[in-house]
């Protein structure tokens, strides 16, 4: 099989295509060139897309004796992952960068131009598995090394685009990764992971945002709209956040205050106690589904974080549209976020969050089963 193995310069992806080319596969390199306007040299374990990122997986192959080329798709991303950021964080949602790249640029745009090349499959160093199902399909599941796990950003990955897709790593806790790549001799056995958002590599959002969008100044108010204090742009907050508010005053009853809603039709931004941010109620839109999409009320397990714990759910599908209901209360959930769905290990499917409520009566009627 002829294999496209994405190199982005770290230890993961060298050695994704080092096994994929222990496996038989006739394998050739490629580093995305992604940042118009690439930095000579990483300045931490922050971003990638670096010159010296490129140089690294450059070395890599040159080890392996694959060809290595750099596509440059640099205009594709900034159109689909980093503008879609800021319009995201503009409409008061707070958006996940890694499951836009992963839907538009690395299982959209760069395995299109594989297969457009003549080529089979892409491999990537991303931890999760593939597993051929029963009636001969490919199902997405979580990584062996549950702590390293990247599941939940390749939720957006539909039947066709798992069908030519390989994460070799899927199987191997992260530390052994690193023992394999030293033992192939690879200069980048010890480099440290990038992470955060990779365009953003002082990780300061807020202020890269700011620059993005321009100061607007705004008032932060209680639910009852009350003025407690003064922002310089909503798009700097996000639900559940507690830090960074700079409110001169506490909370009435001496409670510290969250951010439980962002409004950008009016440049406010809301906060409240904490018991003002628990749901158990989503919906999300932008459907995507790693296999036939569920019928009927199916049980699953939720995930709204990349890293984030899952809770016992039911969903259904109608359309475009996911509704969610959680069997317990959780906190900070933000529109824009994405809600991963799971059958065990198996990945269901994703969509965008778009709401998220308190369904008392759900409350009820689940205290009422338990009991």
């Amino acid at each position: 099989m002829r294999v496209v193995a994405a190199m982005s310069g770290g230890v993961d992806s060298a050695v994704a295509a080092a096994r994929m080319l222990d496996a038989g596969h006739e394998v050739v390199g490629v580093h995305l060139a992604l940042s118009q306007s690439a930095a000579t040299l990483r300045e931490s374990a922050r971003g990638c897309c670096t010159i010296e990122d490129a140089g690294d997986a450059r070395r890599v192959a040159d080890r392996l004796g694959i060809p290595f080329y750099v596509w440059d798709m640099a205009e594709r991303f900034r159109r689909d992952v980093v503008d879609d950021f800021v319009a995201e964080y503009a409409a008061g949602r707070t958006p996940n960068p890694c499951l836009r790249c992963n839907e538009k640029i690395k299982f959209a745009a760069l395995l299109d131009k594989a297969l457009a090349l003549g080529f089979d499959a892409v491999a990537t160093g991303h931890y999760a598995r593939i597993v051929e199902s029963p009636g001969g399909g490919r199902e997405l599941h979580r990584a062996t090394d549950h702590a390293k796990d990247q599941s939940y950003v390749l939720g957006v990955l539909d039947t066709e685009q798992l069908a030519r897709a390989f994460f070799p790593l899927g199987d191997t806790p992260k530390p052994q990764v690193r023992e394999e790549a030293a033992a192939r001799g690879f200069y980048v056995a010890r480099k440290p992971d990038s992470h955060d958002i990779c365009f953003i590599q002082d990780g300061d959002t807020r202020g890269w945002l700011g620059r993005a969008l321009g100061e607007e100044p705004g008032e932060i108010v209680e639910p009852d709209g009350t003025v407690v204090g003064e922002h310089q742009g909503a798009f700097a907050y996000t639900v559940g956040q507690r830090r960074g508010l700079g409110l001169s005053r506490p909370a009435a009853d001496g409670q510290p205050r969250y951010v439980v809603e962002v409004r950008p039709e009016t440049n406010q931004v809301v906060v409240g106690t904490a018991d003002l941010l628990g749901v158990n109620a989503i919906t999300g839109e932008h459907a995507r589904w790693c296999g036939p999409a569920p019928e009927g009320l199916v049980s699953v397990g939720a995930q709204v974080r990349a890293h984030g714990e899952e809770f016992p759910a039911e969903a259904w599908a109608d359309g475009d549209r996911v509704e969610v209901r959680l069997h317990e209360r959780i906190r900070g959930v933000a529109p824009g976020q994405s809600v991963v769905l799971y059958d065990g290990t198996r990945v269901v499917g994703s969509a965008t969050i778009s709401a998220s409520r308190l369904d008392r009566d759900r409350e009820t009627a689940v205290a009422g089963r338990d009991g």
